[in-house]
């Protein structure tokens, strides 16, 4: 490219390092790593942003940083550098956050990259300019900004419920709400001029929030949203053994969503584990 974000250009130069030495030094890996035992246990909150410079490959690596570059210049020249650097830590720690809120009771759950920090960067200039084109790699055509985001966000939701890919959606979720928080609060204005586009990405994102902090079941089981589930009395273990596998699902994820799915016990939660594995 004829030019270059000098900001974007020393983020890339300290996460290629610190990525380089991750790969050679595992002492260094592990110190710095997201892992949410560390964090919530041992209260080792720096890895909220160190794991956002070490990187699983160097392809992943290579990808983060070309959407770090294609953007970072515009949002630096209009912004300045302490304003883009504020944006992309900020994206980083949001994205950290719902990662850590997501898993929080997957205690060895771990995650390195620049995720949610890009997809900040890259929400924001989103919002600056819905009516520009994306290209996406490996694609021989553009599409519009404003589509791209919103498939972008149905894609990490989606994502998040089925958590079948080694993809941190959860990241990239939190990293891009905090990219449109983030340019909104640097320049107010925005929502005045493309307000639809701030609605249509915040709206979906919300509301998915909110489903699984109220019902947490939800990322729990495949398949299941929230709906209504049939009501019924808990039982006692002689009388809960006549129910069928469909009837004993529907009084945990009642439960769940009543409670919380801290009002499970042991015994409960194993029991729920073996009907995922019974229905599919």
């Amino acid at each position: 490219m004829e030019y270059s974000s000098a900001t974007g250009m020393f983020l890339l130069i300290i996460t290629g390092l610190a990525t380089y030495k991750g790969f050679r030094d595992n002492a260094f890996f592990e110190q710095y790593v997201f892992e949410v035992d560390r964090i919530l246990i041992d209260r080792e909150w720096k890895r909220l942003i160190s794991s956002g410079f070490l990187h699983g490959g160097w392809i992943h690596f290579g990808f983060n940083m070309a959407a770090m570059l294609s953007f970072s210049l515009s949002l630096e020249l209009l912004f300045g550098v302490w304003k883009f650097l504020g944006l992309y830590f900020f994206s980083m720690i949001a994205g950290s956050l719902l990662s850590l809120y997501i898993h929080r009771n997957h205690g060895d759950y771990r995650a390195v990259g620049a995720s949610g920090a890009i997809s900040g960067v890259v929400f924001a200039s989103i919002v600056l300019d819905p009516g520009g084109s994306i290209s996406i790699f490996g694609l021989p055509f553009s599409i519009k900004s404003w589509i791209f985001g919103l498939v972008f966000v149905l894609i990490s939701i989606f994502g998040i419920k089925r958590q079948a890919d080694n993809i941190g959606h959860d990241a990239h979720l939190g990293g891009a709400l905090a990219g449109v928080a983030g340019i909104l609060a640097i320049q107010p204005g925005l929502f005045l001029d493309n307000w639809w586009v701030v609605l249509l990405l915040v709206i979906p994102t919300l509301a998915f929030l909110i489903l699984v902090v109220r019902n947490p079941a939800v990322l729990m089981v495949d398949g299941y949203w929230g709906e209504n589930l049939s009501r019924s009395r808990w039982q006692n273990p002689r009388e809960r053994r006549t129910l069928s596998p469909e009837e004993e699902m529907d009084q945990l994820l009642d439960k769940i969503r009543s409670h919380g799915i801290a009002s499970l016990t042991k015994k409960e939660r194993k029991r729920l584990k073996e009907l995922r594995e019974e229905m599919g």
